[in-house]
């Protein structure tokens, strides 16, 4: 399945699909089912931050959700990524309090290496700009340390920050689910978050480009690499 952080982006997401449905909408959980490629897949929305992207991996568990990939955004912390390239997230750095309030920060935050491989497979074949590494999950975009932070990471080979790899891959791994994250680049390094957040909502800018790239590159990876009983 596919868990954008934004209820909107689902129905985004809709818009590649052979045929779907909506089944739940609740707060910031929108949930669709539809297909494929004839491939049986769910798109449900984790809203904003680690907490309720806690919350939707365990509700999808329970439910027997077994593969997850996360179709988000991020800001770069590298300065070589332009908006609109693709990072897939082969780690998290857990700066967030979720995944804290399960297991201590020694606990790594890894993505499922089979669903990454697809990932990265899928951007060969799309021939879309990707970037494949580490990414950083943080609580808030407006801290008064966070140039601090991301001068700290960016000297240690971080690739991107967002909100919610790292709740995602932490909970998912403690609970026995195949998880992976896609992040489509919507902020230049050092660059001007508001700015970068605003022209995303531009459908016709580079970061809305990304977003279509990622969702088409996160169902090929599925179609590719997953077993429809699980999606």
């Amino acid at each position: 399945m596919l868990l954008p952080g934004d209820p909107a982006r689902v129905l985004r997401v809709a818009d590649f699909l052979d045929e779907w449905k909506e089944i739940a909408f609740n707060r910031e959980f929108r949930t669709i089912t539809g297909t494929y490629r004839g491939m049986p897949v769910t798109v449900t929305s984790t809203g904003i931050g680690g907490a309720s992207a806690a919350i939707a991996v365990e509700e999808l568990a329970a439910c027997g959700v077994r593969t997850m990939i996360r179709i988000g955004s991020a800001g770069a912390v590298q300065p070589g990524i332009a908006i609109g390239d693709l990072i897939i997230a082969q780690g998290a750095v857990r700066e967030d309090g979720a995944s804290r309030m399960y297991v201590p920060e020694a606990y790594p935050a890894v993505a499922s290496p089979r669903l990454t491989m697809a990932l990265e497979d899928a951007c060969r074949k799309l021939s879309v700009p990707w970037h494949s590494g580490l990414v950083r999950s943080h609580d808030s975009f407006y801290i008064d340390e966070e140039a601090a932070l991301m001068a700290q990471w960016n000297r240690k080979g971080v690739l991107g920050s967002d909100m919610e790899t790292a709740a995602l891959l932490t909970v998912a791994r403690l609970r026995g689910v195949e998880a992976a994250a896609i992040l489509n680049n919507v902020v230049l390094y050092e660059g001007d978050v508001k700015e970068g957040v605003g022209e995303y909502v531009d459908e016709t800018t580079a970061a809305a480009e990304g977003e279509k790239r990622e969702i088409k590159v996160a169902l090929e990876a599925l179609y590719h690499s997953c077993d429809e009983s699980a999606l």
